[in-house]
Parts: structure tokens; C-alpha cells; sequence
């Protein structure tokens, strides 16, 4: 009795933070309320709600985008993150000034991130054209103006900001690797290549499949760097799934619709992240 006592407040509190809203977001995606308008009727739509959104052509277009900026920003992390944790785990002179300044990316905001990143990537102005100019003859581009390369753009800003939060995890995994695995195949004369494929990369893969769930979800909600950066455009292009989800919800006030769409969105990334966990558990007890 006196547990629950103490249990009861913290029980209570994420009910009301996150239970509570989850619930009425399913209520209100079966209906036509719009947050603008209380004093409208609210009338019962059924599943009217999710039929348009399954069969909507832009809805599709924005969860393709989401998947372009999910799959490509972790591929690009996963590569340069593991690689920075084998070099840092050298632990060569100055290895530590090395590592903080490598983590100085991730320890700002993703608002101001966007922000300065905008004026890098400016075709006048920023250096991100003179740097390319100089290596190769590309002449004025805009990154985040052009239809194709304004994808890649938030890519790029992306990968810069988080991988050192992949290469964190990954040292931790290097880490955790017990020298005598190394000794033992020293002994029985195993190349570094060897070593590599069979010792490192087994032990480490449970710390990259993490640290993927983890990057995976938070891209999948990314939404205040990509919002700074392009704010969805050149036209559509870049306007993931939760940049459309918030013009629907506080731009055009369709509550009901968009409470419809984040329930999808949830739907989806807790059915994947599910998933991907139990293959995460299976690798592991391997």
C-alpha cells in the first residue's frame, strides 16, 4: 500500500502527458473538429478521415520524402559514425580535443543548426558554393533552392549534426570489446582484416543496430532543422511527413484530419520500431 502511495503520482502524470492525449487524438481523428472553430458542431465521420489520407497522391508523396531523408541520413551516420569511433578509438596524441570538437555538431539546437546552415549553403555569399567551386567548376547553384539537390541538402545537414551521436554509441561498443579476443587472434595469426570481420564487427553490431532505431525514429519527427532550412520547399519537395502534418493541424485547422495523420505516423513508427527490435534481440543473442 505504501508503494502504490508513491507510485500513484508517477502514474497519474504520464497518463495525463502522454496517455490521455494519445486517447483523445484517436477520438477526435473520427470526426470533423477543427481547434479554430469551438463553437462548431462536431459531427462523426467514421474512418472518412483515414480513407482520404490512404488515398491521397500528396500524402504518399510526403511519407516518400520522410523515407528519402530517414534512409539516407542514417546510411551517411552509420558509415562516418562507425568510421570516426575505429579512428578515435585509437586513442592517438590530442584524441580526447578531437573528440569534442567532433561532438560540438549535436550539442546545438536543430532550430539554429538550420539556421546558419542556410547562410552556408546562400549561392552568393555562403562557402559552401566556393568550397565546391574550387575543386570542380559547378558554377552558382542554390542547394536548398533546386528541386534536386534540396533533399540532399537536409541530408548533408543531417548527417553533420548527428553523427556524432552514432560515433558515441559506437565507441561505447569498441569499447566494451575485451582485449584478450585480440590476443587470442594475434596468436593464432589472424589478419587485421580478420579481426575486423570477426571479432569487431559482430560485438559492435548491436550498438549500430541501436543507435539506427534510435536515429531513426528522431528523423522520422524531424521537423524545426528542415523547417529553417527549405520550409518544405522548392515547392513540395522537401516537406516531410510532420512539416504537412503541422500545416494541416495550425495552418489550415484540420484537427480532425491531422489528429487522423498522427495517428498513422504513430502507428507506422511504433509497428517498425517493433520489428526492429526483435530482430535488435535476435542479433543479440546470437
Amino acid at each position: 500500500m505504501v508503494a502504490w502511495i508513491f507510485i500513484l503520482p508517477t502514474i497519474l502524470l504520464l497518463l495525463a502527458i502522454n496517455i490521455f492525449p494519445l486517447i483523445w487524438a484517436i477520438v477526435l481523428s473520427f470526426t470533423n473538429y477543427r481547434a479554430n472553430q469551438p463553437g462548431r458542431e462536431v459531427k462523426w465521420v467514421g474512418t472518412r478521415n483515414y480513407e482520404r489520407l490512404l488515398s491521397s497522391e500528396d500524402i504518399w508523396g510526403y511519407l516518400q520524402a520522410t523515407a528519402h531523408f530517414v534512409c539516407w541520413s542514417m546510411f551517411f551516420q552509420v558509415l562516418l559514425g562507425f568510421g570516426l569511433a575505429l579512428l578515435i578509438n585509437r586513442q592517438f596524441k590530442g584524441h580526447a580535443t578531437w573528440t569534442t570538437l567532433i561532438l560540438l555538431p549535436m550539442m546545438l539546437s536543430p532550430a539554429v543548426v538550420g539556421t546558419f546552415w542556410t547562410y552556408i549553403y546562400q549561392p552568393q555569399a555562403g562557402i559552401f558554393n566556393y568550397i565546391i567551386n574550387f575543386f570542380i567548376d559547378a558554377g552558382t547553384f542554390s542547394m536548398i533552392g533546386e528541386v534536386a539537390l534540396a533533399p540532399w541538402a537536409i541530408v548533408m545537414v543531417d548527417t553533420w549534426m548527428w553523427t556524432p551521436y552514432v560515433m558515441l554509441i559506437c565507441l561505447a561498443g569498441l569499447r566494451s570489446i575485451p582485449d584478450y579476443l585480440y590476443e587470442a587472434a594475434e596468436v593464432d595469426r589472424a589478419s587485421k582484416l580478420r579481426q575486423f570481420w570477426s571479432i569487431t564487427l559482430p560485438m559492435v553490431l548491436p550498438f549500430l543496430m541501436l543507435a539506427v532505431l534510435f536515429r531513426g525514429i528522431e528523423n522520422f519527427k524531424m521537423f524545426d532543422m528542415v523547417v529553417e532550412l527549405t520550409s518544405g520547399g522548392p515547392g513540395s519537395t522537401t516537406e516531410l511527413a510532420s512539416i504537412n502534418l503541422k500545416r494541416e493541424a495550425f495552418e489550415k485547422w484540420r484537427t480532425g484530419y491531422s489528429s487522423a495523420f498522427a495517428i498513422l505516423l504513430f502507428l507506422t513508427v511504433f509497428g517498425l520500431g517493433n520489428i526492429y527490435v526483435k530482430f535488435l534481440n535476435k542479433v543479440k543473442e546470437r
